[in-house]
């Protein structure tokens, strides 16, 4: 069977479509992975993936929805209203992305297409070829909306008539966050290299270590405000404080005793061995620290991340504190707090008995055997 991965040109769009992607190749399928941007290069060497918008730069169509959407745009600034802002936003994506989809799968002739949910273009070649689309979660966001209202906005804005539904919906979200979903289930999986911890982030220290990370989106030009809030919160206490990627205004200063820099680390190798992690909000990062049985603090953003920032500490996993109310009590209750790690590692528990990525192969491909 001949399978179609499609993302969206961003690093946090492709990597939840990795493991699957993987667990059909092993099973002897044929596995393209289509996407652009930021995500080509990190989408997996070993997927090899095609670049079906060469050229496409996201800033330029970013500024240009806020421009046009002024209203929108503060409202998804401030997280509260992911959905009808993202349907407008990414439509324009689609469009730059959907001769190279539609080409791509002309040529690869795929029994089944999978893809994101903001993935429109690939819902629409799948249409046009007569083969079932799968959709993916890769947020806390119920997929199948998200998927609604942004095929709904890319075929207004290519004057097409209505895009079907995904023949499945495959759900990662843990249900005692998010509640019951349609569709089937799959346990998350962090995306990672398989590279090993370094040696001195693998193993607990001898203090309490919390990470700080930052989004994987390509470089702001501001000052990375959370990392240099949790700084001068951890000055004198009793942790050890690791920045993670920072920006260069961060890593070029003079820091506490007690903290200290990194560039990029695999994150499922190294946070099983800390007490906790500090994060901007972003769905992989947050889910990461799920399975891991972290306890977490997210910082309410844009898009889905007040909303992460909610779910989290309404389950009790974490807290959810913004930026200015970062205090050397938030941190030492995100340690210290029993109940945090407790439900923490009660969501952990849970999505590692959900299904396993290859445990969605047969069904997957039971779909596309049944294309003629």
């Amino acid at each position: 069977m001949r399978v179609l991965v499609v993302a969206t040109p961003l690093p946090g769009h492709v990597l939840p479509l990795v493991p699957l992607a993987r667990a059909l190749r092993d099973a002897g399928h044929e596995v393209t992975v289509a996407t652009a941007g930021d995500a080509l290069t990190t989408c997996p060497g070993d997927l090899d993936p095609v670049d079906v918008a060469p050229r496409l730069r996201l800033p330029p169509l970013f500024v240009r929805f806020a421009f046009r959407h002024p209203r929108l745009a503060r409202t998804a600034a401030a997280g509260r209203d992911e959905g009808r802002a993202a349907g407008l936003l990414w439509a324009p994506v689609n469009e730059r992305m959907a001769d190279g989809v539609t080409r791509l799968a002309d040529r690869q002739a795929p029994n089944l297409i999978v893809h994101e949910p903001f993935a429109a273009a690939a819902a629409h070649a799948a249409a046009r070829r007569g083969v079932p689309a799968v959709v993916v979660e890769n947020s806390l966001f119920d997929a199948g909306e998200q998927f609604a209202v942004a095929a709904d906005a890319y075929a207004r804005r290519r004057v097409l008539g209505r895009i079907p539904d995904p023949a499945e919906v495959v759900t990662t979200a843990p249900p005692s966050l998010v509640g019951r979903r349609r569709g089937r289930p799959m346990r998350f999986v962090p995306p990672g290299t398989g590279e090993p911890a370094p040696d001195d982030l693998g193993r607990p220290g001898e203090h309490p270590r919390v990470l700080v990370s930052r989004s994987t989106v390509a470089a702001d030009p501001r000052r990375d405000r959370l990392m240099s809030t949790v700084v001068a919160a951890a000055a004198g206490m009793d942790l050890e404080v690791v920045l993670v990627r920072p920006d260069r205004w961060v890593a070029r200063r003079s820091l506490p005793a007690n903290v200290r820099t990194t560039g990029w680390v695999p994150f499922p190798a190294v946070l099983p061995a800390a007490a906790a992690v500090v994060h901007h909000g972003g769905a992989g990062t947050l889910l990461t620290a799920l399975a891991a049985g972290v306890p977490q603090l997210v910082v309410p953003g844009a898009g889905d991340r007040r909303v992460n920032a909610e779910l989290v500490a309404a389950r009790g996993a974490g807290l959810g504190v913004p930026l200015p109310e970062i205090t050397s009590a938030v941190l030492d209750r995100l340690i210290t707090d029993d109940a945090l790690a407790t439900a923490a590692r009660e969501v952990a528990a849970e999505m590692a008995a959900m299904p396993a990525p290859t445990e969605l192969v047969g069904p997957l491909a039971a779909l596309g055997r049944a294309v003629r």
